[in-house]
């Protein structure tokens, strides 16, 4: 497959080489053929440095793939010139001209062979300008302007092609700043794209998560609503535990699920089977956790609410960097549950070595 940069290379080798071909067409009526040979090495050897080298991958900066103020990915086109081709191209403005218009008398200086260089510095700066150096190009089509209106007067320079170099620099900047723009939105497109996307798949998650939720609330509390509905209220004592156990357990899968297994799970109906209150708290801080952490910490609560015996137990996860999950237990200080309670359980699960993934 061709790509579009070899078709502009390979037409920007042709134009120039069609240049340097129609002065080679001037040596026999030159003063000095010489001095048009050595401008034409000069002029050819600045142009195909300027159209093939690339700089070095460990000279390009590190930041150089990204918009410093939006962070969008950069723009894919033309590398930038290296500085010593640009430097070049501008010796190459200032000397060719004049070494040209030098080795042809006065009376042929405005025929096409000794005019070339008009087009051929002007096809030069476009390279330039396309390959990332404005400052550079139009610094060379200055010299160019200089040189030429000295050499013939501003209005031959003019009409045998100064203008037209003009408008080739002029117009290959508006057009390169054009593709960039246009590529720096579609690459602003295509991330807002990628965020619209990883929304959707999240918001797509979290209704799964939701009906996940529904399914499960209904599989623990539908039996007893059923039963509820079936006696209008009056259920046997048996019933009512059986409809709180339903409740604390629909509680703990909404508010804890990362802290639960099947070992938790039991160990948790147990509690409120003596009679325990049980509060179970997700507040963060699981995260990330690998599984075997996840599995670490859910067996140390396992074994701590095994030997509870509080009236009140408070379970909570904890964003602390060190403790994982909190388990406090109060109970009866003799005047009923209060606030004024005895604390006869503390403890503090600490998050298991390397437990982040």
């Amino acid at each position: 497959m061709i790509s579009v940069r070899r078709v502009l290379v390979s037409l920007a080798l042709a134009f120039t080489a069609y240049l340097a071909a129609r002065g080679l067409s001037g040596l026999a009526p030159a003063e000095h053929p010489l001095v048009i040979v050595g401008a034409l090495a000069l002029y050819l050897t600045t142009t195909w440095l300027c159209l093939f080298w690339e700089p070095a991958p460990f000279g390009r900066a590190a930041g150089a793939g990204r918009d410093d103020e939006t962070g969008v990915p950069a723009p894919r086109g033309p590398e930038k010139l290296p500085l010593p081709a640009a430097l070049l191209a501008i010796v190459s403005a200032a000397l060719v001209p004049t070494a040209v218009s030098w080795a042809f008398a006065q009376d042929v200086r405005d025929d096409p062979y000794a005019t070339w260089y008009l087009g051929g510095i002007g096809a030069l700066m476009v390279i330039v300008m396309v390959r990332r150096r404005p400052w550079f190009a139009w610094s060379g089509l200055v010299m160019l302007i200089v040189a030429s209106m000295a050499w013939m007067g501003p209005a031959q320079a003019l009409q045998l092609g100064l203008v037209g170099s003009i408008v080739w620099v002029s117009c290959a900047q508006l057009l390169l700043r054009s593709m960039d723009r246009a590529a720096r939105d579609t690459a602003r497109l295509a991330q807002l794209q990628r965020a619209a996307s990883a929304w959707q798949a999240s918001h797509v998650v979290r209704q799964r998560e939701r009906r996940v939720q529904v399914q499960s609330a209904l599989s623990v509390a539908g039996p007893v609503l059923t039963r509820v509905i079936a006696t209008g209220g009056e259920l046997a004592e048996e019933e009512r535990l059986e409809a709180r156990l339903a409740e604390g357990r629909l509680r703990d899968e909404l508010r804890g699920p990362r802290l639960l297994d099947d070992d938790v799970r039991a160990e948790l109906e147990r509690a409120r089977r003596r009679g325990a209150t049980v509060t179970v708290l997700d507040e963060g801080g699981l995260e990330g956790l690998a599984d075997a952490a996840l599995g670490q910490i859910r067996s140390q609560l396992a074994e701590t609410l095994r030997t509870a015996r509080s009236d009140r137990l408070y379970i909570r996860t904890s964003p602390h960097e060190r403790v994982a999950v909190t388990v406090v237990g109060r109970s009866d200080s003799g005047a009923g549950l209060s606030d004024e309670d005895s604390v006869d359980l503390w403890m503090e699960i600490d998050h298991p070595a390397g437990a982040r993934n």
